[in-house]
């Protein structure tokens, strides 16, 4: 039997891949324990700057949790990982989905847990456990608001309806549409990972945490974050000064 979950390296990029096609890469226990034992391979590595998230075979990017085999989930919905592997974690450096077909349910889950989501123009997105009584547990109700706002969750949640690329896009939950979802997000992960780090990741850091937080306390969130990357601020300011990154130059995707 394979691997139910596959890393690579490329270029600055820990590329995780879903290899379970014969069920639209659908998540059981063992892919769940595979998926967080990823997770902490991109922790660990400090040259993987970028973490990528797709599924095989180009029909889905994954089709939530596998409900042939949720008897494997029985010790796995309490943890404070998250059942299906590592949504209940917040990892500390930039995630990206790459998606090429379904992501529903679970899968629609896992690609709210990154930072960016790329689709290719056949993907489609919803949350159809609605019709079996089965619970968003993998932080949709917590995310999805949070990325398309309340009312246009709630749309999703509550009905269930599967929508297509354009009006994922329309709602917000798309950073990109593109025909080869996976390269493009290589791009981006070579782009974000060719910026100085310690200051995008405050800036990331303070975004992530200081969503919720009444105003005053996400500026002292902000100020905090920036004082402590100062010294960053003060070369990359002299770059500047010094002609680097005129004119948008370097700025990435």
């Amino acid at each position: 039997m394979s691997d139910p979950v596959r890393t690579e390296r490329v270029g600055a990029a820990l590329v995780v891949t879903i290899d379970r096609p014969e069920r639209r890469n659908a998540v059981d226990g063992p892919t769940a324990v595979a998926l967080h034992a990823a997770y902490e391979a991109f922790e660990a590595d400090d040259d993987a700057r970028v973490m990528v998230l797709t599924g095989a075979g180009g029909i889905a990017f994954c089709a939530g949790a596998d409900l042939k085999a949720i008897e494997t989930y029985a010790d796995r919905l309490g943890l404070a990982e998250g059942p299906m592997g590592f949504t209940r974690l917040t990892p500390s450096k930039p995630t990206i989905a790459a998606i090429d077909g379904y992501a529903l349910a679970g899968g629609l889950e896992l690609a709210l847990w990154c930072d960016l989501r790329i689709a290719s123009p056949q993907s489609q997105f919803g949350c159809p456990e609605r019709r079996w009584g089965v619970p968003l547990i993998d932080g949709g109700t917590q995310r999805l608001p949070r990325v398309v706002g309340l009312g246009r969750a709630l749309d999703l949640i509550l009905s269930g309806r599967i929508v297509d690329v354009d009006e994922a896009d329309r709602f917000g939950l798309l950073t990109e549409i593109a025909g080869d979802p996976l390269r493009r997000a290589l791009e981006w992960a070579e782009a974000l990972a060719a910026f100085p780090q310690e200051t995008m990741l405050a800036d990331r850091r303070a975004a992530i945490e200081g969503f919720g937080l009444p105003l005053a306390d996400g500026l002292a969130l902000e100020a905090a974050n920036a004082a402590s990357t100062f010294g960053v601020a003060v070369s990359g300011a002299a770059r500047f000064a010094g002609g680097e990154g005129r004119g948008g130059a370097g700025a990435g995707v």
